[in-house]
């Protein structure tokens, strides 16, 4: 695992050297666009609107364009912003642990001690758990300021990144705004349901079948020897069908099959197989003549 950059963490004259690596990785397999007739590879060229030429990386700006005029950031202009130039993640409160929202988390970084004395990492790691507070920090990552939270996984200081309030929609439905009763009934019963399938979460039991049956299709079209992509038959896919009418199962009955339906399946997979009998050891004698059959009348 590689750092991505260094930096340290910074509240009050408390200073914290440490090295950022990316907490997550991506397992999906790449794939490209090729021409279906030859499948010679689809490549993208920066060409210049204007001049008609290719441009390399090099020579190329960032602007803004509020659609009356273009203003051109080179390099230099971006590097002139402070935060741009900075490498703290300085700390600006420490709040409860449980007001943060799920829905703000963005990315995820580990955190590194990067000093011959990791103590006052490990101080701030121990105070984080003893209180119970998620430190909001402030910190500069590929050109943009980022809203942070600084907590501890493990034995480990993790840095996730947050969206800013703005950039979080607000969720607002007209059927929602109507007056549904639920009676008790029904909350007894989704409360069953809910039971039935009530477990520990163990990520390791779920895997992305897209990508495993993905990499087996690929396997099998190497073994096969095609070098160029053929016409695979997936099987025609169903129309989508028009669910608004029909029969309407009623709530209830909905519920009572559900909670039937896991329990069933629980109770078969917790039921013992069953054991086979143990094969009988072959006669040393020899077979007696077969009798010639005789038809029995109907």
């Amino acid at each position: 695992m590689r750092s991505i950059w260094k930096g340290a963490i910074t509240f009050g004259l408390v200073n914290v050297p440490v090295k950022v690596y990316s907490a997550t990785e991506d397992h999906d397999i790449a794939l490209h666009q090729v021409h279906d007739k030859d499948g010679g590879r689809i490549k993208y060229q920066r060409r210049c609107e204007i001049c008609g030429r290719i441009v390399e990386f090099e020579h190329i700006d960032k602007a803004y364009d509020d659609g009356e005029r273009t203003v051109i950031l080179t390099a230099e202009d971006l590097s002139t912003l402070p935060e741009e130039r900075s490498r703290e993640i300085e700390v600006v409160e420490f709040v409860p642990s449980d007001q943060l929202d799920p829905i703000m988390f963005e990315r995820s970084y580990f955190l590194e001690p990067d000093s011959r004395s990791p103590k006052a990492y490990a101080l701030l790691r121990r105070t984080l758990e003893e209180t119970e507070r998620t430190a909001i920090v402030h910190f500069a990552l590929r050109q943009k300021t980022r809203l942070g939270a600084l907590r501890v996984r493990g034995d480990v200081l993790m840095l996730q990144s947050l969206l800013w309030d703005d950039e979080v929609r607000e969720a607002k439905f007209p059927a929602l705004d109507e007056k549904i009763r639920i009676s008790a009934p029904e909350l007894k019963m989704s409360e069953q349901l809910v039971d039935s399938f009530a477990t520990d979460f163990s990520p390791e039991k779920f895997s992305d079948d897209y990508q495993e049956e993905l990499r087996e299709l690929i396997e099998a079209k190497l073994k096969r020897g095609d070098d160029l992509s053929t016409e695979e038959t997936f099987g025609e896919q169903p129309e989508d069908d028009d669910h608004s009418g029909g029969e309407v199962l009623d709530l209830m009955e909905a519920l009572r099959r559900s909670v039937d339906a896991s329990r069933a399946s629980k109770g078969a997979q917790n039921k013992p197989a069953a054991k086979k009998p143990a094969a009988k050891k072959p006669a040393t004698r020899k077979p007696a003549a077969k009798k010639p059959s005789v038809k029995k009348s109907a």
